[in-house]
């Protein structure tokens, strides 16, 4: 019987040295460990320079977004990503705080998880709610997703025809909705 492979949307971002190198060599080589436990890289865009997140939590990141088939869960693809960000010597200290890795399951096929109720509830959470609580279940799509330019703008270019199953917008459509000072601010890095 062959084997479903599930399509996945993974933002990373890093803005602090690792044991591998800087933020670039960072994430190029926390793409490569993905592929060394399965997954299939389908596209992986260009780097971005964006401002911390929050403002003046640290220094500026690198961000990219790949895309990326396995034969995963949701879980198990969870499970690797913070595999991964621990052998890059993360540590879950602060919420959106500095990290030498950070790598965030946005989509997964088009799964609304754990359930539509639960989504919306943190989608809508409030900007100082959600610096103080984290959810307990993974949450699908990501519900920070369409306020982060610093997410969208990678994402366009390796999923440009991603339709948001619970707001059925494009990435386009939910860039268009960020204003252009925040696009601008996302700056692309020569490799």
């Amino acid at each position: 019987m062959p084997m479903t492979l599930a399509k996945m949307i993974i933002a990373m971002g890093s803005n602090q040295k690792s044991a591998m190198g800087s933020p670039k060599v960072t994430l190029r080589q926390a793409a490569e460990l993905l592929t060394s436990r399965g997954g299939v890289i389908r596209k992986l865009s260009t780097f971005y320079q964006t401002p911390c997140f929050p403002a003046g939590a640290g220094p500026d990141y690198v961000n990219a977004a790949l895309l990326l088939d396995a034969d995963w869960t949701p879980a198990e693809a969870m499970g690797h990503l913070h595999a991964i960000e621990l052998e890059f010597g993360r540590e879950r200290v602060q919420r959106w705080g500095q990290r030498t890795l950070d790598l965030d399951l946005i989509a997964f096929d088009d799964v609304v998880s754990p359930d539509l109720e639960t989504y919306e509830v943190w989608r809508d959470l409030a900007p100082d709610v959600q610096k103080m609580r984290a959810p307990t279940d993974l949450i699908l799509p990501h519900p920070r997703v369409q306020d982060r330019a610093f997410v969208l703008v990678p994402m366009l270019d390796v999923a440009g025809d991603w339709v948001h199953p619970v707001s059925g917008l494009s990435v386009q459509r939910m860039l268009d909705s960020i204003s252009n000072s925040e696009i601008s601010q996302v700056i692309p890095l020569k490799r």
